[in-house]
C-alpha cells in the first residue's frame, strides 16, 4: 500500500489548511508559523514538527522534502485593506521565498491561498507575475475564487482565491492540456442557528443595559436567525442570513465582533463560534491565551471544509498520475 502524500505548510497559522489535508489522508510532516500565539494554538492541536519563526530566515535544506507545499502567504500587500503595494511591499517578497522552496524541494503540488483581491491588484499585473513564474517552473496553473457559503456548506460569506499547481514533470503527457477541476458549488444547508451556541455563555460576551450601545442594539437587532455588525453609529443586519467575513482585527477594538440576538441577551460571537464559522470542529482545542488572540486567529484562518474539498480533488489528480511508492518523496 502506498504511503500517504506528505505535506509541508508555510504560514500555517493555526492549521486550517493542514486540517483540510489531514482530513483527506495526507501526512503532515512540518509547518512554519511566525506568530507566537498562533504557534501555541497550533501546537495544542498538532504533534508534528512546527518551526516557529520568520519564513524568510528558514533554512530550507533543514526541512524534509514534501509532496505538497502549501502556503497561505501574507495577503496585506494584495488586499484592498492594505497599502496595495504588491511586490513593492517587502511582504510581497514572500512569494519569491515560496519559489525558493519550490526550487529546493520540487513538490508535486503547490497550493496557495490569498485574498480575492490578489486577482485585480495593480490591474492584474501582480497576479500575472505569479502565474508566469509558476508556469516558468514547469508547473500547471489553475486558480479560482471560492466563497465559503457556496463551497463549504458553512453560513459564512468569505471569498478567497486558491491556486493549485502540479509539477508537469510527473507526467508530461498527462499534464499537457491539464486543467484542475475545482469542486462545484453545493447547497448551503447549515444555518446560523446551527453554528450559534444555544445556551448561556460567559457574561463577558453580552451587552447589558449598562452598556452605552444597548439602546441602539435593542432598537436594531430584532432577528435571532442572522448576524449583525456594529458600525460606529449604527447596527447593520446581514440580510443574507450568513455571517459577514470574519476579520483579523475583530476583538481588538470592542465592537467589531459580529453580534447575535439570543434568549439570554445581545452578545458578540464567542471565539468558538468564530472558529465554527471557519468550519473547525469543536474538538479543536484552544490554549490558555487571551480571547483577542483567538479572534485574530479565527479571522486570519481559512475555511476548513473548503480546503478539505480542494485537498480531495488534489488527491484524485495525484492518484490519476502514475505514482508508485518508490517515487513518493521520502519524509522519514
Amino acid at each position: 500500500m502506498s504511503k500517504a502524500f506528505s505535506v509541508g505548510s508555510l504560514y500555517a497559522g493555526v492549521g486550517g489548511i493542514c486540517l483540510g489535508f489531514k482530513k483527506n489522508g495526507f501526512e503532515l510532516v512540518w509547518a512554519n508559523e511566525y506568530d507566537k500565539n498562533a504557534c501555541k494554538t497550533y501546537r495544542t492541536n498538532f504533534k508534528h514538527q512546527l518551526v516557529e519563526g520568520d519564513v524568510m530566515q528558514l533554512d530550507i535544506d533543514s526541512l524534509a522534502k514534501v509532496d505538497v507545499l502549501t502556503a497561505g502567504f501574507p495577503c496585506q500587500p494584495f488586499s484592498v485593506a492594505g497599502y496595495r503595494q504588491g511586490f513593492d511591499d517587502k511582504r510581497g517578497n514572500h512569494f519569491f521565498k515560496i519559489l525558493d522552496f519550490v526550487d529546493s524541494m520540487r513538490p508535486k503540488v503547490l497550493f496557495l491561498e490569498n485574498v480575492k483581491n490578489l486577482v485585480g491588484h495593480d490591474k492584474g499585473r501582480t497576479f500575472k507575475i505569479i502565474k508566469d513564474l509558476i508556469e516558468k517552473h514547469n508547473y500547471s496553473f489553475d486558480a479560482k475564487v471560492l466563497n465559503t457559503k457556496d463551497y463549504g456548506n458553512v453560513p459564512h460569506n468569505r471569498e478567497r482565491i486558491f491556486i493549485v499547481a502540479f509539477d508537469k514533470d510527473l507526467d508530461p503527457t498527462f499534464f499537457e492540456n491539464f486543467r484542475f477541476q475545482f469542486p462545484g458549488k453545493e447547497d448551503l444547508t447549515k444555518t446560523i442557528e446551527d453554528v450559534i451556541i444555544n445556551e448561556k455563555v460567559d457574561a463577558r460576551y453580552y451587552y447589558g443595559e449598562d452598556k452605552y450601545m444597548y439602546p441602539m442594539l435593542k432598537e436594531a437587532i430584532r432577528r435571532d436567525d442572522t448576524v449583525y455588525q456594529f458600525r460606529r453609529q449604527y447596527v447593520r443586519e446581514n440580510k443574507s442570513n450568513v455571517c459577514p467575513t470574519l476579520t483579523a482585527n475583530m476583538g481588538t477594538g470592542g465592537h467589531n465582533v459580529p453580534l447575535v440576538k439570543t434568549p439570554y441577551g445581545f452578545r458578540k460571537l464567542t471565539p468558538r463560534e468564530c472558529f465554527r464559522f471557519q468550519g473547525f470542529d469543536d474538538d479543536y482545542n484552544f490554549p490558555e491565551i487571551a480571547i483577542s488572540h483567538l479572534y485574530k486567529q479565527a479571522g486570519n484562518s481559512v475555511s476548513v471544509p473548503v480546503i478539505s474539498r480542494l485537498a480531495n480533488a488534489i488527491k484524485t489528480v495525484l492518484h490519476s498520475v502514475v505514482i508508485t511508492e518508490d517515487n513518493l518523496v521520502k519524509t522519514a
